[in-house]
């Protein structure tokens, strides 16, 4: 890849950013697309955010990614928020355009994609959700698009969880439960789909789990962890000793990376190179 004076910026902003896999997957993804863009990590202290929004307005990039811990506060900075971003509460992705700085957020149609490709059914079904983080606001909003018809948020804190259902209480019927009660076991014999959005099982944390009896869960149930490292938690391992169908976040991950990158440059993007990308990427780097 040559990059001159004329290749346009991205990147991806937060503190820290080491860690970030976004440029191993969207500088593969610019690459087989054949456009002039380079998409850099960069760590911008939670001070310095407004000084680094101003900067990259300056330095002319076309837009940047946003990952923990300024989602949420980068919102003040622009001037145009998308509707799913305001519906979320955060921002993921911002395109300057014209000298503005629109907002958007791809981590719902991230999270939603991957099930479509799967044919899972959504409309009219039942999903319950392990967790009320800031990731399952996405997950939710993506669900709620997509016509489902239930949600259960199953969680260790149900007053907590009860001030994100509140948010979402005209869109669609929205129940909390504590996850170690016996109404939990009975959610879960009605669940379409069981998603984990809690970082139980995640990388430094791989000997944890939620607390699912899978003997409750009906059978035909779809289960889905948003964890992409390991590839496979030990909840997803359980889900698939018990005969459920099993996804994991790598294309998650991917598929929000695809929409912004669309968003940024209005081009087909191959979502399918960036999960073997990042999938290669992560077995060589265990």
């Amino acid at each position: 890849m040559v990059f001159t004076g004329k290749t346009k910026n991205l990147g991806v902003i937060g503190y820290p950013i080491k860690h970030s896999l976004s440029p191993v997957i969207q500088n593969t993804a610019i690459q087989e697309a054949g456009i002039d863009y380079a998409y850099i990590a960069m760590p911008i202290a939670p001070e310095d955010l407004e000084k680094a929004v101003i900067g990259l307005k300056a330095l002319n990039f076309t837009g940047f990614n946003v990952t923990i811990p300024h989602k949420v506060n980068i919102m003040q900075y622009l001037d145009e928020i998308d509707e799913m971003a305001k519906l979320i509460g955060a921002v993921n992705t911002v395109h300057i355009k014209d000298g503005k700085l629109y907002g958007y957020n791809t981590d719902a149609i991230g999270f939603i994609n991957p099930l479509l490709k799967e044919n899972v059914e959504i409309k009219d079904k039942t999903a319950v959700i392990l967790g009320a983080g800031g990731a399952c606001r996405a997950v939710v909003c993506g669900l709620i698009k997509q016509g489902i018809k239930n949600i259960v948020l199953a969680v260790r804190n149900p007053a907590k969880a009860q001030l994100l259902a509140n948010d979402f209480n005209d869109l669609v019927d929205i129940k909390v439960c504590d996850w170690h009660s016996e109404e939990f076991k009975q959610y879960l014999a009605q669940a379409d789909l069981l998603v984990n959005t809690t970082p139980l099982g995640m990388e430094g944390n791989i000997d944890s789990k939620p607390p699912v009896d899978w003997e409750s869960v009906k059978k035909s149930a779809f289960v889905y962890d948003i964890v992409y490292i390991p590839a496979e938690t030990k909840f997803l391992q359980e889900a698939k000793e018990y005969g459920h169908k099993i996804l994991n976040g790598e294309r998650m991950l991917a598929e929000q990376g695809a929409a912004a990158l669309h968003l940024w440059t209005d081009k087909d993007i191959n979502v399918d190179i960036m999960v073997k990308t990042l999938h290669d990427y992560l077995n060589k780097n265990k």
